[in-house]
């Protein structure tokens, strides 16, 4: 009786894992075609979140954004090798209005770091309370209508 038990108890052990495994699938759903995927053009980005320093930014962070894709310049060197991606650039606005302590923290390479810090620096706030310490994202996307390049 007790090895029938025994018997048991480990079948169920060893069926439960697998049983569970066969449940637990990836969503592989294809997106529905009434959606077409969201493009993200070299410094426009629908970002889901509010950028707090934007809030600093004369007409928010749409204008900002739109400030931003209309200045940027996609780098020579990363159109022709095809690099593109997110930039990330951290700074601090200071009571005064200004930018300081600029740096690339993320960047794509051929120069998109550079040119996303370039871009940055243009930005002008609104005077804040107090310093935000704050990082801006900047996307470069090859192949989307008004993009910039510097150079042929």
């Amino acid at each position: 009786m007790m090895k029938k038990n025994l018997l048991t108890g480990l079948a169920l052990c060893c069926l439960l894992p697998a049983a569970h495994a066969q449940t637990a699938k990836p969503n592989t759903a294809p997106m529905p075609k009434d959606q077409p995927p969201t493009e993200q053009g070299a410094g426009l980005n629908h970002v889901s979140a509010e950028i707090p320093v934007a809030a600093y930014y004369e007409g928010g962070q749409e204008a900002m954004y739109a400030f931003i894709a209309k200045e940027l310049k996609y780098p020579l060197t990363a159109k022709h090798n095809r690099m593109q991606g997110r930039c990330i650039i951290s700074f601090t606005l200071n009571p005064e209005g200004t930018i300081q302590g600029l740096r690339i923290v993320k960047q794509v390479g051929g120069g998109t770091g550079e040119e996303a810090a370039r871009v940055v620096r243009l930005l002008k706030f609104k005077k804040p309370e107090y310093p935000v310490l704050t990082s801006l994202p900047i996307d470069f996307k090859l192949g989307v209508t008004g993009t910039n390049t510097v150079g042929n």
